[in-house]
């Protein structure tokens, strides 16, 4: 899942280095729109509902946090 959604944020922003441990955030990696965009894509992709509830940013910090709130929405393992 960690690759998949490298890739996602890589099509994204291709500019940013998403291994850099860095707040995605905070550091203006992420904007709102590609946080929606991203959403989208990962609902697709993983066949989950991410509630309006968890669009919060610190759910969107980090591919590891990414992973976290898609396993959290679904009820299958990857």
């Amino acid at each position: 899942m960690e690759k998949k959604v490298l890739d996602m944020l890589r099509e994204l922003q291709p500019t940013y280095d998403f291994e850099e441990g860095v707040n995605f955030i905070e550091q203006g990696y992420l904007d709102s729109f590609d946080v929606v965009t991203l959403i989208s894509e990962l609902e697709q992709t993983f066949s989950v509902s991410i509630s309006a509830l968890d669009i919060v940013p610190e759910n969107f910090a980090s591919v590891q946090r990414i992973c976290d709130l898609v396993r959290r929405s679904t009820k299958v393992d990857f």
